[in-house]
C-alpha cells in the first residue's frame, strides 16, 4: 500500500497502526490534539512515527492512503485536501477487512448496536464458534486482525466507519433501525445518513445476508426504492413473515431456511420492545450460521446486558438508579423512559446534536416527575419541557446530580441517567459519565 498515514491516535488509529506493521508498511500516526502516553508506548514499540497536538500538512499528504479516526468529519482541512490531491482516505475498519478472510458479521442501527453485537457475540462464543468482538465496542478490528485469532468478526459498525467504507463485503449485515442522529456530520440531510447506513450493504452479493428491521419505515422505503442482492431476511413485532422473524402470541418466531425456533418473550434476558428486536436479529444471523436451536434459546434467556445501557446500578430506600449513559441521542431515551415503569427522576443533558425533543414529550408528561439537567447550555431541555414537569434543576457534575435526585425522590421512584445527548461538555465520553453516576450512587 506504500506510505500510511493515521489521523487520530485513539483506539481504531493504535489497532491500525498494529496492522500496518505487521505488514511492514511505512506508518505516521498524527493527531490533532495530544496522544496520551500509553499510545506513544505502543508507537515507540511498533517503531512508528507519530506527531500530535496539529497535522504536518507536507507530510500528511505524502501518504499513498489515509486512515481516517471514525471521530474526525470528512470537512476538516487536511481530509479535504487528501481527498483533492487524489488521496485514499478510509476507516479503520475497511483497512481491516482487507487483510482478514474470517467471516464477517456487521451490525448497524442509530440505536441497540452494542446490545444487539454483545448479544450476537455471546450466543456465538457459548456456541464454540472462534469469534471476536469488535469495532464500536471490545477492541478495534484491525488490532484483532494483527493478531489473527479468529475465524470470524462480529463487527459493530458506526455510520462514520461504514462512510470510509469501499471494498469491505460482509457475510450478514444488519440494519437495526433508523431515526435521525448525528446529523451535524450530514450537514442536517437525513437522506445523507440514511444513505450512510446502507453502506453496510455494499459490495454484498446474493450469497451474503441482509437481515432488517421490517417495521422501520424508513428502512423499508428505502429497500423498496433500490435493489439489495443479498437474501432479505427481516424482523417484525407487528405481523408474521415468511422468513425472518416475528412475534406471535408473545412468542418469538425464528424461521430461516424452513426451520422454526420459538420461545416464549418472557424467557428473554433483555425485556422491552426494542430488545426484542435485538433479540430477532441476533437470533436470525446465528441461525444463518447453523447455531442449533437449543443453543440460541439458551444464550437468548441468560444474556447480560452491556454496562452504561439500561444498566440497574443498584436501589437505595425503595428507589432504583438506572444508568442509560449510553443514550446519547433522542431515540435511544425514548426507549429508556418506555420501558421504565415507575414515576421517574430524569438526569438528561450534555451537548445537543441538534435534537428535536417533541417525541419525547408525551412520555415526560406521562412518566417524569423531575427532571435534573446535567450540561452546560440547558435552555432548549427547558423550553420543551418546561411544561410538562414542574421540578427543574441544573447541575454540572455527576454527583450533584445523584444528590439532587436522592433529596427529591421516594420510595418506588427510578432514577434514571439517560442524557439523549453527548458527554463532551462536562465528560470524556459516555463511559466516564457513567462511571462517575455510580460511583456517585455507591457512595450514598
Amino acid at each position: 500500500m506504500g506510505r500510511l498515514v493515521i489521523l487520530g491516535a485513539g483506539e481504531s488509529g493504535i489497532g491500525a497502526a498494529r496492522l500496518a506493521r505487521k505488514n511492514g508498511e511505512s506508518v505516521l500516526v498524527s493527531d490533532n490534539g495530544p496522544i496520551s502516553a500509553e499510545s506513544k508506548e505502543v508507537l515507540y514499540v511498533l517503531e512508528v512515527e507519530w506527531e500530535e497536538n496539529g497535522h504536518d500538512q507536507e507530510r500528511v499528504l505524502l501518504a499513498d492512503c489515509i486512515i481516517k479516526s471514525p471521530g474526525i468529519p470528512d470537512h476538516v482541512p487536511i481530509v479535504k485536501l487528501a481527498r483533492e490531491k487524489g488521496i485514499e482516505v478510509i476507516s479503520e475498519t475497511e483497512y481491516a477487512s482487507r487483510y482478514t478472510t474470517a467471516k464477517l458479521i456487521g451490525i448497524t442501527g442509530s440505536n441497540g448496536k452494542t446490545t444487539t453485537a454483545t448479544l450476537l457475540h455471546h450466543i456465538l462464543h457459548q456456541a464454540g464458534l472462534n469469534v471476536e468482538l469488535v469495532g464500536n465496542v471490545g477492541k478495534s478490528f484491525a488490532a484483532a486482525v494483527a493478531e489473527g485469532h479468529a475465524d470470524m468478526y462480529v463487527i459493530e459498525l458506526s455510520s462514520f466507519q461504514l462512510d470510509g467504507s469501499l471494498s469491505m463485503k460482509l457475510d450478514i449485515a444488519i440494519l437495526l433501525n433508523i431515526t435521525p442522529d448525528h446529523l451535524d456530520r450530514y450537514d442536517n440531510d437525513f437522506q445523507k445518513y440514511v444513505e450512510s447506513k446502507f453502506r453496510i450493504t455494499l459490495n454484498q452479493t446474493k450469497e451474503d445476508c441482509f437481515i432488517y428491521c421490517a417495521d422501520d419505515k424508513v428502512i423499508t422505503e428505502m429497500i423498496d426504492k433500490n435493489i439489495y442482492d443479498a437474501m432479505h431476511l427481516p424482523f417484525s413485532i407487528s405481523g408474521e413473515l415468511e422468513e425472518g422473524a416475528f412475534l406471535k402470541d408473545e412468542t418469538l418466531v425464528i424461521k430461516t431456511h424452513n426451520t422454526l425456533n420459538t420461545m416464549s418473550i418472557y424467557d428473554l434476558a433483555l425485556q422491552g420492545k426494542h430488545n426484542l428486536y435485538n433479540s430477532m436479529a441476533a437470533g436470525i444471523a446465528t441461525r444463518i450460521l447453523e447455531v442449533s436451536n437449543e443453543n440460541v434459546r439458551e444464550s437468548l434467556s441468560d444474556f447480560q446486558n452491556i454496562e452504561h445501557r439500561l444498566e440497574l446500578v443498584t436501589t437505595i430506600e425503595g428507589v432504583e438508579y438506572i444508568n442509560d449513559s449510553k443514550a446519547t441521542n433522542v431515540n435511544a431515551t425514548w426507549y429508556a423512559l418506555e420501558s421504565v415503569r415507575r414515576p421517574i427522576i430524569w438526569i438528561v443533558g450534555g451537548v445537543d446534536k441538534g435534537n428535536k425533543y417533541a417525541q419525547l414529550q408525551e412520555l415526560v408528561a406521562e412518566k417524569v416527575k423531575c427532571i435534573i439537567c446535567l450540561g452546560e447550555d440547558n435552555k432548549k431541555i427547558k423550553r420543551a419541557f418546561g411544561k410538562h414537569v414542574d421540578q427543574f434543576y441544573e447541575v454540572t457534575s455527576a454527583a450533584a446530580a445523584v444528590r439532587t435526585s436522592q433529596l427529591v425522590s421516594e420510595r418506588g421512584d427510578t432514577v434514571l441517567l439517560s442524557p439523549a445527548c453527548a458527554s463532551f461538555d462536562l465528560f470524556k465520553n459516555y463511559e466516564d459519565r457513567g462511571h462517575k453516576f455510580k460511583r456517585a450512587v455507591r457512595a450514598l
